[in-house]
């Protein structure tokens, strides 16, 4: 997926479970069907949870490594929001 003018940004790094799902489930409704939101998450059980919810809710979700050299290592997940 490459970015497009329907494009948000979310940086959750830090933000525990279950907590970051819900922002980006929040942040999602606020986001147009066939747009998308990319969200930034910490490895590991965050990059799980979120991102096996919003497959489960029928969204695309694909999960890209952030640069080594960010302050805050961890996954973006970009989501295209699907359905009305």
């Amino acid at each position: 997926m490459k970015p497009g003018p329907d494009t948000c940004d979310l940086d959750l790094r830090g933000t525990p479970c279950p907590l970051n799902f819900i922002r980006t489930r929040l942040a999602l409704e606020k986001v147009p069907a066939g747009g998308e939101l990319v969200v930034s998450l910490d490895s590991g059980e965050p990059e799980r949870m979120v991102s096996e919810g919003l497959r489960a809710e029928g969204h695309h979700v694909e999960i890209r490594p952030i640069q080594a050299d960010s302050m805050t290592p961890g996954v973006s997940l970009r989501i295209r929001r699907e359905g009305a």
